[in-house]
């Protein structure tokens, strides 16, 4: 199994990274503050005014060290890798089943059922927990709609069809989401799904910590060899990860939605960590943006027993697992591309 690596998160505005031997240093105000063996890294992320040295650029590259970098509030902006790994034919193959529709339909239908599945289960568990502080008519009526959408997903559909089917369930899922916010707080009221920009806390944490999870599905699937860019369940579009945006919704509910939760429903992230911007955008303080990376790296490290593969693993190993069982899948070691369902 992948040895778990940390991700660097670099916030600190003006922050500069070089190479010092075999370790990465970032100084800030002429003060080295950090120091990291590039042997523990698998990817650094930097954010905002972040500068890096050549030397580091090619040496994170060799070592296959994915460097991103995004604006100061989660926008990508460009990323820094090495060769890309992995068998052509691998990828050869992944192309062929991205253009063979029925091949296309069969893997968007496995990552739905994936999808589909965790949604429930987060709605199933906050009725289990959290039935006194929620509506629970409200939560049983998604609960039992998203299982109709589930046994919508029983027979073999067109793409078109199952994206279809997948919008219904997200409206639902959405339409639901209020009831799983328990702090009574206007500032986390959620009227629906924004973004591009942001125009609330709740889709600006959503937005933030969504960067977050598709960074680490894109390096998953680099690391296997496949392509992110050629997706099933998302069409191709310049610039656009499809394949990493097609791996990430297995993990939405069950990683990243959950904690977002956990952070507004702990108190750990509170109304005056955000701030309105021009034009209705409303952005996160850098205390803000700085909880929820340690709070993101903290929940990476628990450890879960893989559903499918029946051992134990850290959820920051997840999207990994996923993406061999995907390649295997593709090269025709499954019959099936077996999805990540949170039991």
């Amino acid at each position: 199994m992948k040895k778990h690596l940390n991700t660097l998160y670099v916030t600190t505005q003006n922050a500069y990274l070089f190479k010092e031997g075999e370790s990465v240093v970032v100084k800030v105000e002429n003060e080295n503050r950090l120091r990291l063996p590039v042997h523990t890294l698998d990817g650094i992320v930097c954010f905002g005014a972040v500068s890096m040295s050549p030397f580091l650029m090619h040496h994170c590259a060799e070592n296959d060290v994915t460097v991103s970098f995004l604006s100061e509030y989660g926008k990508f902006l460009a990323r820094i890798q090495g060769p890309v790994s992995g068998n052509v034919l691998l990828r050869r193959e992944q192309y062929r089943r991205a253009d063979d529709p029925i091949a296309a339909a069969h893997i968007t239908r496995s990552v739905l059922i994936g999808k589909l599945s965790n949604v429930r289960a987060v709605l199933r568990r906050a009725l289990r927990d959290h039935a006194e502080k929620t509506d629970c008519q409200a939560l049983e009526r998604a609960e039992q709609r998203l299982t109709q959408y589930l046994q919508r997903m029983g027979t073999i559909r067109p793409v078109d069809e199952l994206r279809g089917i997948e919008g219904e369930a997200a409206a639902t899922y959405f339409a639901a989401f209020p009831q799983l916010i328990t702090v009574k707080d206007e500032a986390f009221a959620f009227a629906g799904r924004n973004r591009r920009p942001p125009l609330d806390p709740v889709n600006a944490l959503l937005s933030f910590v969504y960067t977050l999870l598709v960074h680490d599905c894109r390096s998953a699937l680099e690391g296997v060899g496949l392509d992110p860019c050629v997706g099933y369940l998302h069409c191709d579009r310049p610039g656009r990860p499809s394949l990493a945006l097609d791996l990430m919704e297995e993990f939405r509910s069950f990683l990243a939605e959950r904690l977002v939760l956990s952070l507004i429903n702990l108190k750990q992230i509170q109304a005056k960590d955000f701030n309105d911007s021009a034009g209705g955008a409303v952005t996160m303080s850098d205390a803000a943006r700085k909880e929820v990376l340690t709070a993101w790296q903290k929940r990476k490290q628990e450890e879960i027993t893989h559903p499918y593969l029946e051992e134990k693993c850290k959820v920051g190993l997840l999207p990994h697992l996923q993406a061999q069982l995907l390649a295997r899948h593709l090269r025709g070691d499954l019959d099936a591309y077996p999805p990540f369902i949170w039991k």
